[in-house]
């Protein structure tokens, strides 16, 4: 755990320094809920392979721990440093078109865990990762104090509840992408890290062939799938036939007519919980639980599953 223990430690002190400026625009909401982002960022390091995060990398993104719906894109290890864009306008405009990987992290939903996912997902493929950071927030907290923070899929309605207030009281991080402005069809029930998914599916300057996610994250980018289909037949279809999906820790539906590999630890009671009992795995990883960290015992490794999943391994 050493790599993960100074990667998560950098990341706390980096936060700790930008508490005063993060607390201007709402002192007691940011004092309510820093202890519980922090703890966050702690689950993150045991549920995601935060050493492959370089320590430099970790206080560069500290401040936005939860900046939800904020994009991040992650090259190879040793490829260069990642970068973190707060709209789909950024993203495409520092040439997000040549980056055809997406993926969507969970569990303690900070910026850290979905860089070590997304460093996990571009060291098995060699290219850069797009990762949509879920963020942390009231909503989340009310989700989670009713159990959804383990019954996320029965459960999720509740953090689209509480959403609002989180953007009346949080210093602006995040653009909001509204795709469907014009059409007059805003989906107000969606979160900002579902609604950014959907948002870069929509762009007609971006194109995924893969889409990879990890707990939760499986739902968010199901979410943005089925309002994709709903609001865009026609980019649906062609995603559907150009673009595989990767669940990996939960099973969760996805739109008709797409190509989906669900991925499960064999031990992942946790993720069991929060999956779809009529949905099989389609590969199962001997010996592994729910946490990818590769420090820990019984993790499921990310990489060299996703090579063998994807027919990649050399």
């Amino acid at each position: 755990m050493l790599a993960s223990a100074a990667t998560l430690g950098a990341t706390q002190v980096g936060r700790a320094a930008t508490l005063p400026q993060r607390a201007a625009a709402a002192p007691a909401r940011a004092a309510w809920l820093e202890g519980v982002r922090q703890r966050n960022a702690v689950l993150d390091a045991l549920f995601y392979d935060v050493g492959v995060v370089g320590q430099d990398e970790a206080v560069s993104i500290s401040p936005w721990l939860a900046a939800e719906g904020a994009i991040l894109v992650v090259p190879p290890s040793g490829a260069g440093a990642l970068k973190l864009y707060n709209s789909v306008d950024g993203f495409v405009a520092s040439g997000g078109a040549e980056v055809s990987i997406l993926a969507v992290a969970g569990v303690g939903s900070s910026a850290l865990g979905s860089a070590a996912f997304a460093r996990n997902v571009a060291d098995a493929l060699g290219k850069p990762v797009a990762a949509v950071v879920s963020g942390y927030g009231l909503a989340d907290m009310a989700a989670e104090a009713l159990g959804g923070f383990f019954w996320f899929g029965m459960l999720n309605g509740v953090r689209h509840a509480f959403e609002g207030i989180d953007r009346l009281t949080e210093i602006g991080v995040v653009q909001e992408p509204w795709p469907f402005a014009a059409a007059g069809d805003l989906p107000v029930r969606q979160s900002r890290d579902t609604r950014t998914v959907l948002a870069m599916l929509m762009e007609p300057g971006l194109s995924f062939d893969l889409l990879v996610g990890h707990s939760k994250g499986n739902l968010v980018i199901s979410e943005a799938l089925f309002d994709l289909r709903r609001q865009d037949p026609g980019n649906a279809t062609a995603l559907a036939a150009a673009a595989t999906i990767v669940t990996i820790s939960a099973r969760i539906a996805m739109p008709t007519g797409f190509r989906t590999l669900d991925v499960m630890g064999a031990l992942d009671w946790f993720g069991g919980m929060n999956s779809r009992l009529d949905i099989a795995p389609d590969h199962l990883v001997a010996g592994a639980w729910h946490h990818t960290n590769t420090e820990l015992a019984a993790h499921l490794p990310v990489t060299s599953t996703l090579r063998a999943v994807l027919g990649q391994d050399s």
